[in-house]
């Protein structure tokens, strides 16, 4: 991966700490701030009721500072993007096409080293875990980035991962589920020795991002920059050697032990909106705790069922969802017109896409070249480029009025997916559904497949009279109207009166007027049985 040398001048190490983020929301209207003390087993229930990001002043007996579900919504998102909320997939992707370098600071330098705790100071249980869900299985940390090194490659791997304490220097983590780090902590414990390991807790939602990415076989420092848009300071751990963004809020060090997987940990609210079972996982040892002498606490809000699209994870994984899935429909011709992964049917689940057929048969072709390539997607709609599929009215106005089941439905069976899905029961495939609910491409479009809408009248009068503007060719009524400079349509309406008196209007099927021979009194129907009209 691309190393940079030491920036020619200090580099800021306060644009992307979660701090700033946080007085941005509060600057957007996108915080809640609530300065009261409160218990730790308050925090959950406020998170959970408030649809906003939330800053705690004053929590639990420590009184600290602590931000949660600052990735809350597509607009926070947004915000730490910098760029409206329907451009954040061809952002994401134009940022992991330009990766920045990354560069060490020296401990004294970083931030994240105003203040060290190693031994018995290390003591975890000063920190603010604090219960998260009804049935879980302890208190929590949930915002912890994971970082690692693989010993093979050298490559540093980047992941997100919550924390449940266990006792004053050791805490569990799920390692149980499907990641780069399970498969490397599995290599290390083949050979029977220790991984150690770095969490983050306190990152700006850019970072968040980063650890989202999944691209085997690559060093994931790369994201970092990449998404932050220039080169990242890095500092190495106190405690072992792995580099750590110099910027972050806090850092907990230590060690997955050798023992392997002996520890029960949950159960705990999971991504789909229910818990995750208890299973057996590692112990992390604690070797030091490092943070700033402001440092600011983070939660996330994570698998809270009722509310499930105000939590975190799903927005991030809703953007790099919509990202691959851009990047392959255009590689295989697919003229997109917007993506859309809804948040509120469980994390990946449901994906919407609009675009501009160019050919019979693209919906289909977006279905399963989407489901062959990006597994964790459930069901896909797709939809003309007049529908807004971030709109949930668009969206089922589409599907009401442009799919039929027997022509439109596409269902694959056996399909890998979400294996937290509680409706597989436990099977390790599913079935996924794609709904084409496009126009048939080609067929002529008729005034009944038109969506009606109001017409403001803007253009300048091109016409004196009514006649005048129909001998330029048949018309609706509205155009008449704007084409002869009226406000009113009265005026209209008896002037058409007046040809159909004289034997000179008519109309098509579709409902345009137009000068045609016609018996006087009566309006001739253009293209009726029998009838040849003569159109002036």
């Amino acid at each position: 991966m691309p190393e940079g040398n030491r920036a020619a001048v200090k580099p800021d190490l306060e644009k992307f700490r979660l701090r700033r983020f946080v007085e941005s929301l509060a600057q957007a209207g996108e915080l809640e701030v609530i300065g009261r003390a409160l218990d730790l087993a308050e925090l959950s229930p406020i998170i959970e009721g408030t649809p906003k990001a939330v800053l705690f002043k004053s929590a639990g007996p420590e009184r600290v500072e602590l931000a949660a579900a600052v990735m809350g919504s597509r607009r926070r998102m947004a915000l730490a993007f910098g760029v409206s909320e329907e451009d954040l997939a061809k952002e994401a992707l134009r940022r992991l096409d330009k990766p920045h370098a990354v560069f060490e600071v020296s401990s004294a330098e970083a931030p994240v080293h105003q203040v060290v705790l190693t031994g018995e100071q290390a003591d975890a249980s000063k920190l603010p875990f604090h219960p998260q869900h009804e049935f879980d299985g302890g208190v929590y940390i949930s915002s912890g980035l994971d970082y690692t090194i693989d010993p093979e490659t050298g490559f540093t791997n980047i992941g997100c991962r919550r924390l449940c304490l266990r006792g004053r220097h050791e805490c569990t983590t799920n390692v149980t589920s499907q990641s780069h780090l399970r498969d490397l902590y599995q290599r290390t414990l083949r050979k029977g020795e220790r991984l150690p390991i770095s969490f983050t807790v306190g990152s700006h939602p850019l970072d968040f991002m980063a650890a989202a990415m999944r691209v085997p076989k690559s060093d994931e420092l790369m994201f970092l920059g990449a998404f932050r848009g220039e080169p990242v300071a890095l500092v190495k751990s106190v405690s072992n050697d792995i580099r750590v963004p110099a910027d972050a809020e806090m850092v907990i060090e230590g060690y997955l032990d050798e023992r392997g997987y002996i520890e029960p940990e949950g159960p705990y609210g999971e991504y789909m909106g229910y818990y995750g079972p208890m299973h057996l996982d590692p112990v992390f040892h604690i070797t030091a705790i490092t943070m700033r002498r402001d440092a600011m606490h983070q939660s996330l809000l994570h698998g809270a069922g009722r509310v499930l699209g105000q939590c975190d994870s799903v927005h991030l994984a809703a953007i790099r969802i919509e990202a691959d899935a851009l990047k392959l429909l255009c590689s295989i011709g697919i003229e997109v017109s917007a993506l859309f992964q809804s948040v509120w049917g469980g994390e990946l689940q449901h994906l919407r896409v609009a675009i501009r057929q160019t050919g019979p048969g693209q919906a289909r072709h977006v279905i399963t070249a989407l489901f062959g390539a990006i597994y964790p997607i459930k069901h896909i709609f797709v939809v003309d480029e007049d529908i807004d599929v971030r709109s949930d009215h668009a969206m089922e106005w589409a599907l009401g009025t442009r799919f039929q089941a027997d022509r439109d439905l596409v269902i694959l069976e056996s399909m890998h997916g979400m294996r937290m899905d509680p409706s597989l029961d436990g099977r390790p495939l599913g079935a996924k559904a794609g709904f084409d609910c496009t126009r048939p491409f080609g067929r002529k479009q008729l005034i009944t497949s038109l969506v009606p809408s109001a017409k403001r009248l803007t253009q300048a009068a091109k016409f004196q009279t009514v006649e005048q503007s129909l001998g330029a060719g048949p018309t609706f009524f509205m155009h008449i109207m704007e084409a002869i400079g009226s406000r009113d349509g009265r005026e209209v309406t008896l002037a058409l009166d007046e040809l159909r008196s004289r034997g000179r209007l008519g109309r098509d099927a579709e409902g345009r007027y137009h000068l045609a021979q016609s018996e006087a009194g009566r309006t001739a129907i253009i293209g009726a049985p029998g009838h040849d009209p003569q159109i002036d």
